[in-house]
């Protein structure tokens, strides 16, 4: 499985504490503030796995929610896993979907009025595969990428209003051991698929039948256009038009490929793809709700860029943003607010949510940043409502 160990150092100790310092003081900085929305994070946690939960303010700030960390019922594994979208939302807003890598099983939560959680009791169930990453949901069809020795694929489930999955017949695909899939999403309208192989650099790209079930594209798996796609996301305002970083070309040889995907699921690159970012490692990305900007975190440089969406989708490079906490931090999954007004970004070093204000194409960190996740996280994917 991919993972992103070997992508940054780790951190000083001086560095530890003068972060702790900081997210020690966070929490009480947004009391007053009114709340508009909540984010969650999986915390991957070793035995029973926890989702961490956060109200978020109206000036982006987060305070952990009442009793959380909430139960997710699996196991987590205790270790860093990199991937992107380790825990979803439900099209109707009213449920989570998080992986449980340790026991290979996916958990169902509950979203209460105030933001709580609480598991779907009878909810939790096989991943349909070993070692689950990632999750892509829409409607009532979920599917999840399975990445573990002996049980690597695609597997999809039916979803009902109680909050509960069903196995679908006929839906697994399976991959080889060494694939290593990073990423598993659906399109806007649920009509397209894919699914990037960070070891092997290919992209899988399947139509979606009105039964759920898979048909491949002519050509699929996609070579991708530079080593180790990664994470990626289709535009909200354009359903054919899909963006895949490229984590593994080398130190400040790190881009970001866009493709217009046909009513076959064909892949076709977009002119000048890939786009350098001049960085290391974008690994995550996600694009404002508004569909005009790009923003991919590179792990192995621990910075943020920034990228003008185009009409046609082209991309073009406005320029990347640091984090205050310095380097050799671990920056994971990225998240915008509904709203656009902010950004969330997972740190599995620090173990804490770096928060960023949104003004067209440019970040800029909030100064109670970053917020603690409970003890015992090892952090992977984040939700932002």
């Amino acid at each position: 499985m991919h993972r992103l160990a070997r992508l940054a150092g780790t951190v000083g100790m001086a560095l530890a504490l003068a972060v702790a310092g900081s997210i020690t003081g966070a929490h009480a900085a947004a009391a007053g503030a009114a709340v508009v929305g909540h984010v969650y994070v999986n915390d991957n946690a070793a035995g029973t796995n926890t989702v961490a939960g956060f109200n978020r303010h109206a000036d982006g700030t987060l305070t952990a929610l009442p009793g959380s960390p909430f139960k997710a019922g699996g196991a987590g594994t205790g270790t860093i896993i990199g991937t992107q979208g380790a825990l979803q939302l439900s099209s109707d807003g009213q449920y989570l979907f998080a992986v449980d890598a340790g026991s290979s099983q996916i958990s169902v939560l509950r979203i209460g009025s105030d933001g709580s959680l609480r598991e779907v009791q009878g909810s939790l169930i096989s991943s349909g595969g070993n070692e689950p990453i990632s999750i892509a949901v829409h409607g009532n069809l979920v599917y999840v990428a399975n990445t573990g020795a002996g049980g690597a694929d695609y597997t999809g489930f039916t979803f009902n209003t109680s909050g509960h999955l069903t196995p679908l017949a006929g839906s697994t695909f399976s991959l080889s051991d060494t694939e290593g899939p990073g990423d598993v999403l659906f399109n806007a309208n649920g009509t397209r698929l894919v699914g990037t192989r960070v070891n092997t650099s290919l992209i899988d790209s399947f139509v979606v039948g009105s039964d759920g079930r898979l048909t491949a594209a002519p050509g699929s798996p996609f070579a991708a256009q530079a080593f180790g796609p990664f994470g990626s996301a289709f535009r909200p305002t354009n359903p054919a038009q899909l963006f895949v970083s490229n984590a593994h070309a080398g130190a400040g040889k790190g881009s970001v490929s866009a493709y217009h995907v046909a009513a076959d699921g064909t892949l076709n690159s977009s002119d000048g793809s890939p786009y350098a970012d001049h960085q290391t490692a974008p690994c995550w990305v996600d694009i404002t709700p508004n569909g005009q900007y790009l923003f991919a975190v590179n792990t192995g440089s621990t910075t943020i860029s920034r990228y003008a969406i185009a009409k046609n989708g082209t991309l073009t490079l406005l320029g990347s943003t640091s984090f205050s906490s310095g380097l050799g931090i671990r920056p994971f999954d990225l998240r915008v607010a509904p709203d656009g007004n902010d950004a969330y970004v997972v740190d599995a070093q620090l173990k804490a949510v770096t928060a960023f204000a949104v003004s067209g194409g440019n970040l800029t960190e909030l100064s109670p940043s970053p917020f603690a996740l409970p003890r015992g996280a090892t952090p992977f994917g984040i939700v932002v409502d």
